[in-house]
This record gives C-alpha cells, structure tokens and sequence, in this order.
C-alpha cells in the first residue's frame, strides 16, 4: 500500500478522520503526527459572575515544532506528502487567525520563526526530488475567531462586517498591507467597537507574507509540485479582495498562470476544509495513475451554478467546480466523460437528478452527487436519493457546510476512488477498500443530512434551554456554557440518536442492508465492466459520536460498513 505523510489543517474530522478514510477507500495509507500535535480546541475555560459570561480563555493550538520533526522523522519512508501552511506555522486553523498585538517583520524576514517551518519543504524536497509535494495554505478569512482567547461572537460578527466593506485597490505586497485601513476614497475606517482593529490588521499582514513566503519563496522555486490556496469565508467583495488579486498575480507571474491559476502548479479558489480531500485526490492520481486525466461532465439539476455564489464564497458555484477539477488533476468533458458530476440546485428537480443517477447506475457511468440546495442538505434531495438504490453506488456524495466544502469532499472522495478502481487488480486490496468507501460514504449522509438536518435540531434546542448563562448561544460552545451534567446528557442523546439513525440509514433503498434487496458499492472498474460489492452490515460504536470541540456544529463518527462480493 502506497503512503503519504499528511499534515492536516486542523483535526476535525473532515480534515483528518474522513482524509485517513479517503485514503483507505483508495490504496493509500495515510500518516498524520500525533493526535496530541495537531489538536485544535477553541476555548477551554471560562469565567463568569453569576448568569452573565465575561470572559473564555485558554485554547489548545497544534505544536509546530513537533510536526517538523516528524515530517523529518517519516520522510523517507513515504511516497508522497500532503502539508498544511496553516498547521505548520500557526498550530491549525484558528491558530492563524489570532489576533497579534504586535506587528510582523518586513517580507521576506517578515519572521524568522514562521519561515523556518516553511522551510522543512525545501529541506524535503531537496532530500527527495522525485517524491510529490502538495501544499494547502488559506487566505485570512474575513471573520476573526469565536472563543478563542477571549473572542465573542459580537467580535466574529463586526469582524465580518467590518472586512466585507471596500477597500482601496492596491497592487503589489506593501500596497496591499498598507490597504487594509484604507477606503477606497482615500480616507481611514472608523474606530471598531468589539476588538481593536491594529490587531486584527497585524493578523492579516502576517497572514498574507506567509501566503507570498510559499509561492515566491517555495512553489516559484520548485520545492512544490502543487499549492492549492483555499480563501476561507469569503465575499465578494472586501478586505480578502486585495489579496486574493495579489496571490493570483503571483500565481500568474511566477507559476506560469493564465488567469490567477494554473492547474498543473496552483490553483485559488474559496475553500477551507475540503483542500485535504482534493490534495488526496490529486496524490491519488499521482501514485496510480501516473499522470491519466479523468474527464468529468458536469449535469446542473436547478438553476446552472454560473448564476449562484454562496454567502461565504466570492466566486460562482460553477467557476468552484471548475478549479476543483483543476486541483484534483481531472478536466471538463461534454462528449466522452469517465465519470459524471451531478449537481442539484434546486429541490424540484431531486427527481430528475436521480432520474439520471439511475440511468448512470444501468449504463455504468461513474457519478458523484452534490446538494447544493441550500446551507444544509435539503430534506426532499436527501430523501429521493435515499429512495434509490443506485445512491449505494456513488463515489462520491456531500451536502456539507459550503458549497467550496462540499465540491471539495464529493469530488476528492470521487476521483481517488475512481483512481484506484480502475488500477487495482489484488482482490484483498480491492476488498479493504471498499469497505472503507462504503463507510465513508455511508458516514457522509448520516452526518450531512441525518445529524445536520435531523438530530442537531433537538441537540441545539436543549443546549440553548440550559444554558448557564444569559448573554451566549450555548449549543455554540456546550462544554462551557452547559452544566457538566447537561453536558453528558446531550453526548447520551447524540448517541442515541444517531444509532437509531443508523439503522434507518442502513435500511433504506440506498443501502438495503439487511433487506432482500441490498444495494451495492463499486469495487472494481475494468473497462465498461464493474464489479460489485453487496452491502452487507453497518455498525456505529456505542461510544462513538462525540461532540469533538465542544460545540453542535461539528461531531466525531466513524460508522463501519461491509461489504461482500456478489
């Protein structure tokens, strides 16, 4: 089995648990640095007087130097490696978001501690020229953190405000540091209320040097096969607008771009959390199919995503798709596709959609689905997908967070399968790995729809009735701001809720499992022939669910599926 060192952008399990699984569903072992070296937690304790909260501190950031030494430590002994900018130098995600009180340095010594993390790229690949390098790194997002050294929500939220106004047009590094407080007449933004606007100004110009550190200094020089730069939280317009130019300019410049792109170096684009899934992907083709481009047609069920932008994203739903291909190594292919990207955008025409999923089923077209209803998977989608058994048979499959997420989690679950399936021959291999699918895939519509749109409901309603103080939302952050006993009691109702979720999930028509007519998973592609695997059992540890930083939004499960050859 082929390995690859992985750094993840934080240790959610859609950057993490779902890459590790990604990769079992495709041939590949996945080695991540300790659990205890990249685990992220917002805010881990709290003060208060009486019913009011005044204050959270306390958060737990990955440990940079230990993950360097043990990309050092494994780097002989991987095929490939998949690193995250953001975990490398800042600790995760939130980790690079902090708000700084003091100014970063003058690029490129703009500081000596971050570049010296950066810098075990080159020392890798110099090392070992010939295996791939992939980096993921992210633009700033608008927004600063929520309880994360003392962050409110009040602050996330004229954060967010404050950096969707118009900015001056800048065009080269110190124009666009020296932008940020500037309007686009000339004059200075107002004093802000909730946090101190020089901070979170150091924050973004630290932030972007990073950002032009890796292209210019890293990716121009070769020591990069690929970058894929994610703009997290994003609009279209604002303070990431100067900056998304500039990494574009450099991408054109230095990386031989056309556009702010070039999909054989990098690629930019308004994602976060599926650029581990994409990379995977990417790394994927790489190892197995030595450089073959999986052609994609792209079917729009609701209005064409060349009319939609997500609130979060600055670029449309279809340019999205487009670069997502570009990032995983596929191309667009109207005539003679491999495979086939069905996307829904309106709930009226989930049956059309599954309409064309079956016929794909009996022609064996290779499909992936992705909802993009609305900010959760929509309930008529959801439920006329789980009415057909040719859903078991997906690839790929995601209706989770942004649209950018679920591109990335569909497509880079989709295209390393596809990968693999029309390489791999060993039967025991083949087994394994689709057992990994078949849970991966199994996990994607009991997390994005049943818990998401089902059980969460309930979850927020109880958190936010026992709050233990007045001025919070406490499902926002429930090991805080619920009582201990409160807390467990919520975990208790998580995993009850998601084992009878799971039975009802296991018998549908999309899996049949335990019924007469089970569905099956692909576990073989050889020409226009597949073979298949008959979906056999799922199981969902008792202790398994888990609210894994404390807060509604995001859960821990690892459903396990199996599968049996017919």
């Amino acid at each position: 089995m082929r390995k690859v060192l992985y750094v993840p952008l934080d240790d959610r399990p859609v950057n993490l648990d779902d890459v590790i699984t990604q990769g079992e569903a495709a041939g590949i072992r996945v080695v991540t640095p300790p659990a205890r070296d990249v685990r992220n937690r917002m805010d881990t304790e709290a003060a208060a007087s009486g019913s009011t909260l005044l204050a959270t501190h306390s958060p737990v950031f990955g440990k940079p130097k230990f993950i360097r030494q043990f990309i050092l430590d494994h780097a002989a002994d991987v095929d490939g490696f998949i690193l995250s900018a953001d975990m490398l130098v800042y600790g995760g995600l939130i980790g690079s978001r902090r708000l700084r009180d003091e100014p970063a340095g003058v690029y490129p010594d703009y500081d000596p501690a971050a570049t010296h993390m950066l810098d075990v790229i080159r020392h890798i690949k110099q090392a070992y020229p010939h295996k791939p390098i992939f980096v993921l790194d992210t633009i700033m997002r608008m927004a600063a953190n929520t309880f994360v050294e003392g962050t409110t929500l009040d602050i996330y939220n004229e954060t967010r405000s404050f950096a969707q106004q118009p900015r001056k047009e800048a065009a080269d590094l110190a124009g666009v540091l020296g932008s940020y407080d500037v309007k686009p007449d000339g004059s200075r933004f107002e004093a802000t209320v909730t946090f101190d606007k020089t901070h979170y100004y150091h924050a973004r110009r630290h932030k972007l040097q990073t950002n032009v550190y890796i292209l210019e200094q890293l990716a121009r020089s070769g020591y990069i096969d690929f970058l894929a730069i994610g703009v997290d939280d994003s609009y279209i317009q604002g303070i990431q607008a100067n900056e998304i130019a500039l990494a574009e300019r450099c991408i054109d410049e230095w990386l031989g771009g056309t556009g702010g792109h070039n999909p054989e170096r990098a690629i930019l684009l308004p994602e976060a959390d599926g650029l581990g899934h994409s990379l995977l992907a990417r790394m994927a083709d790489r190892l197995h199919r030595r450089g073959r481009r999986t052609a994609y047609a792209i079917r729009y069920y609701g209005p064409h995503g060349s009319t939609i932008i997500n609130a979060y994203e600055y670029m449309s739903l279809h340019d999205n798709l487009l670069r997502h291909i570009d990032i995983v190594g596929g191309q667009c292919e109207t005539q003679t596709p491999d495979a086939e990207i069905l996307v829904i955008t309106s709930a009226s025409q989930a049956a059309g959609a599954v309409s064309q999923l079956e016929a794909n089923g009996l022609g064996r077209i290779p499909t992936l689905v992705i909802d993009c209803t609305g900010f959760v998977a929509d309930k008529t989608v959801s439920e006329a997908l789980l009415g057909t058994p040719y859903t078991g048979m997906l690839l790929g499959y995601s209706s989770w967070n942004t649209y950018g997420n679920r591109i990335g989690l569909a497509l880079g679950m989709a295209h390393a399968r596809y990968a693999y399936l029309t390489t791999e021959t060993r039967p025991s291999s083949l087994a394994a790995a689709v057992n990994a699918h078949g849970s991966l895939l199994f996990k994607r519509f009991l997390k994005d729809y049943f818990y998401k749109v089902l059980a969460i409901a309930e979850v927020r309603a109880y958190s936010n009735a026992h709050a233990l103080y007045t001025n919070v939302t406490a499902n926002q952050h429930m090991r805080l701001f619920n009582a201990p006993a409160d807390y467990a009691y919520l975990v208790e109702l998580l995993r009850d809720r998601m084992q009878t979720h799971t039975r009802a999930l296991a018998a549908s028509h999309a899996f049949g499992i335990g019924t007469a007519g089970a569905s099956a998973a692909v576990r073989r592609i050889c020409a226009d022939e597949w073979e298949v695997a008959e979906y056999a059992g799922a199981s969902l540890e008792p202790d398994n669910p888990d609210f894994i930083w404390g807060r509604a939004f995001e859960i821990t499960l690892a459903p396990q599926v199996s599968c049996s050859r017919r």
